[in-house]
């Protein structure tokens, strides 16, 4: 653990326990390590760096550990479509193919796991705000059941390291029928990505150029991009998968192009550091402003928020769990909405945000307690299709670190 002393608000000795507890998931063999930190009141309180990021090098993790974050993507990109409608070049309200023709005049499937040819029109095109909500429709192949499942791998590949331009994504993506009528329900799909590009075609420029200049250099985010050069190679955590026969961690990490890919995922590419993102979650944490620098207007951040989805939405399982019996969902980021609720899957006040990753990672921003949580780890889950269907009701042990984290620093909140 560094970070200093602990501020006052913490029970020294409850936040010293955190390292311990984590080491314990690292020595049974559940997870290959990871990197903490707890940020309140202006300074970083603690951090943990926990195992190694490359176990077969017996390399340790470090506070600069380089991380793919998946879906910690989303907000980011999400900020960078409100600053756009900030400056009146989008609305909430408008149209997606007014930029991203390839998805007009979609149809939509009779049953969501039905066959793919009983389909009718979609009764209205997809909304900007219906990607930031992940109401539009669309789908992954990973949250899918039924044929539609296993086309969207064949159409379009896997989630994440695409070899292919936006354009023919989109193209290809635009073949397929929507699982919902637009508008109908959440359903966790590639809304992001083609949020990212219909970003990326308003400013005429790729999304990591949008986001390096909009909030990357402003924040100082210097570490977090969509590809990391060989110079930062060795500071890459490895992607391990935990077998569910047990036995060693499986190393399956993929190696970064030579190059810049065209495919940049606004859904879930980014690489980043626990500093870094500690950065964007600040501002969002100060209503688009943090250290003096301004990048969105408050009222913006309480538009990303605050929850949009009805109460018949959130009767709707994600993911296999009741995830909507404490939350919302905002534009872009999930809210706490009963924190009484919240016990059950971790801890946070009424009104904190955030949005995890599919490899684990997690943070969360809490205006109550003016507190900042990270936690970055490299744990790779099922992403084919059908996925979420086959692990419903297993959750490998590593994944319980998390609560672990959440509740012992909350535990050790005094004041």
């Amino acid at each position: 653990m560094d970070g200093g002393q602990v501020p006052g608000g913490f029970d020294r000795d409850a936040l010293a326990q955190v390292p311990a507890a984590l080491q314990g998931f690292v020595d049974q063999g559940a997870l290959s390590g990871m990197v903490t930190l707890v940020w309140r009141g202006g300074e970083v309180v603690q951090v943990n760096t926990v195992g190694h990021r490359d176990v077969a090098a017996k390399a340790p993790m470090q506070r600069d550990t380089l991380f793919r974050i998946a879906s910690m993507t989303k907000p980011v990109t999400s900020l960078a479509a409100l600053q756009l409608m900030e400056e009146g070049k989008l609305r909430l309200d408008d149209p997606i193919t007014k930029w991203i023709p390839e998805l007009a005049g979609m149809q939509v499937l009779k049953d969501p796991t039905g066959p793919l040819d009983a389909t009718y029109p979609a009764p209205r095109d997809i909304t900007v705000e219906d990607l930031m909500t992940h109401r539009s429709g669309l789908a992954y192949a990973f949250t899918s059941s039924g044929p539609i499942a296993q086309a969207h791998e064949d159409t379009l590949g896997p989630p994440l390291g695409h070899r292919i331009t936006p354009d023919e994504w989109l193209k290809a993506l635009g073949t397929l029928p929507l699982t919902y009528a637009p508008g109908e329900r959440f359903h966790y799909s590639h809304a992001t990505e083609v949020l990212g590009f219909l970003v990326a075609r308003i400013e005429g420029k790729t999304l990591g150029e949008v986001l390096r200049e909009r909030v990357f250099a402003p924040l100082g985010m210097h570490d977090t991009d969509f590809w990391a050069p060989a110079e930062k190679a060795d500071r890459m955590a490895k992607l391990y998968q935990a077998p569910p026969e047990g036995g060693p961690l499986k190393d399956v990490s993929w190696p970064e192009p030579p190059a810049r890919p065209a495919f940049e995922a606004g859904g879930g590419g980014l690489i980043s550091t626990a500093d870094d993102y500690l950065k964007f979650a600040r501002l969002m944490l100060g209503r688009g402003e943090v250290d003096g620098v301004r990048l969105a207007k408050p009222e913006t951040l309480d538009l990303m928020t605050a929850n949009r989805l009805t109460e018949a939405q959130r009767t709707h399982d994600f993911l296999g769990m009741p995830f909507w019996m404490s939350q919302g969902f905002g534009l872009g980021v999930s809210t706490i909405m009963d924190a009484e609720k919240h016990q059950w899957m971790g801890a946070g006040a009424e009104g904190s945000f955030g949005w995890p990753g599919a490899f684990g990672t997690w943070w969360q921003a809490d205006p109550v307690n003016d507190l900042i949580l990270i936690y970055l780890i490299q744990d790779s889950m099922p992403l084919g299709p059908e996925a979420v269907t086959a692990m419903q009701g297993q959750r490998p042990n590593g994944r319980l670190a998390l609560p672990v984290f959440q509740k012992m620093v909350y535990g050790a909140l005094r004041a």
